[in-house]
């Protein structure tokens, strides 16, 4: 017999509109292949560091920073939930804090995701760009497939589900 191809999918949130694309793709997946859905957002307190180390912030902005961050990252994900509660899924919301890439592998292996997926990115993007190199490391790294959500049907694909 073979196994289905994903029954635990994952979801990478960060608040752009191709994130959301992505979490819709990930429902409509969910839907369809019953499977269980997990969406993560991840605090860049590895990027918050770097810029209190080179003193772009005093610590007072770096915790400010931080907790807005946090509190985008609860908006974000309850946007999630909500958008997968109107199709009928349940999602388990997950809030990391560390490097992003590297949070988000950590949580795609707790868990034990088959499938990540992210959004996709613009085309003039170059490799010195973060999210070049964040989804870079992730595809790389990643023990699981991972799937760049750029159908300009996701929308459609969303509603009708």
């Amino acid at each position: 017999m073979i196994k289905t191809f994903f029954t635990n999918i994952m979801v990478a949130v960060n608040g752009s509109d191709a994130s959301i694309a992505a979490a819709k793709y990930a429902i409509v997946l969910a839907k369809a292949y019953q499977c269980k859905l997990s969406a993560v957002y991840v605090v860049d307190t590895a990027a918050i560091r770097k810029l209190s180390l080179s003193k772009m912030f005093i610590q007072e902005e770096s915790q400010e920073f931080e907790m807005n961050l946090q509190s985008d990252g609860d908006r974000y994900l309850d946007f999630v939930e909500e958008l997968a509660q109107a199709k009928g899924i349940s999602i388990s919301k997950i809030i990391r804090q560390g490097a992003v890439s590297t949070e988000i592998l950590a949580a795609a292996d707790d868990k034990r995701a088959d499938l990540l997926i992210m959004g996709g990115w613009e085309k003039d993007r170059g490799p010195k760009d973060i999210v070049y190199t964040t989804y870079r490391e992730i595809m790389a790294n990643s023990k699981c497939s991972v799937l760049l959500a750029k159908d300009p049907y996701i929308d459609q694909m969303y509603k009708q589900a």
